[in-house]
């Protein structure tokens, strides 16, 4: 992967990204992401920002191999904190980070968001917990996807803020509004590997010699039997 040839989940969280957007884009690592959107017209301006040197000279180099230092800023700071009132940002990305890590950059920096970005959130793991965080603080799930890469499963969630707060049923937080309506193949066969895991780990604790804990399994059943009505 490189600043013309995006992976598919970067892609894809490159097409949610609005023409003439001013991103920017937390954890940027490489930069690929805003590099990526300015070489082909879809970006004024971006900010590539890093919580750490290293990766952030990571993104300097690409930035200006590429000749776009006057496009791109690199920003060193916690998050959210990169971003300044004068950025006028309509877009914020922070991908390829667990979905903890990513509540705690919305919660800790949201007063450094104007309510008119469009949010693109790819959490790795423990989606639920940032279409919580978007619930709790008036924004909308404007829009989902799953894909399948490299043996991984990634979602990616779209979200604006809202006047009314949305009110999400547990099963649409665990499983997203969208993707729950659409049920791709790619969702039906992460749901279904979820059950055969659940299942390996509850036959493990049924031949375990010491007492057996029930209460864990008991939750298991019930979380397959919640994933099965689902599918």
């Amino acid at each position: 992967m490189d600043a013309n040839h995006l992976s598919q989940r970067l892609k894809k969280v490159s097409d949610y990204v609005p023409i003439n957007g001013r991103l920017a884009d937390i954890g940027s690592d490489h930069a690929y992401l805003p590099l990526y959107l300015m070489k082909n017209g879809k970006l004024d301006y971006a900010i590539a920002s890093e919580v750490a040197k290293g990766p952030l000279q990571n993104a300097e180099y690409e930035i200006n191999k590429s000749g776009l230092s006057d496009k791109i800023d690199t920003r060193l700071a916690n998050g959210l904190l990169s971003i300044k009132t004068e950025d006028n940002i309509n877009c914020v990305a922070i991908a390829g980070m667990g979905g903890i890590l990513i509540h705690d950059i919305l919660e800790n920096g949201q007063n450094h968001l104007n309510g008119n970005e469009t949010l693109i959130l790819q959490p790795n793991v423990g989606e639920s917990i940032v279409r919580e965080w978007l619930m709790n603080n008036y924004y909308e799930i404007t829009n989902e996807h799953i894909l399948r890469e490299d043996g991984h499963n990634y979602e990616i969630i779209e979200a604006k803020k809202c006047n009314d707060k949305m009110i999400y049923t547990l099963e649409e937080l665990k499983f997203g509004p969208f993707l729950l309506a659409e049920k791709s193949d790619v969702f039906i066969g992460k749901w279904t590997n979820e059950i055969n895991r659940l299942n390996n780990i509850i036959s493990s604790m049924d031949n375990m010699n010491s007492k057996k804990p029930t209460d864990k399994i008991n939750n298991m059943k019930k979380e397959i039997k919640e994933i099965k009505e689902v599918l």
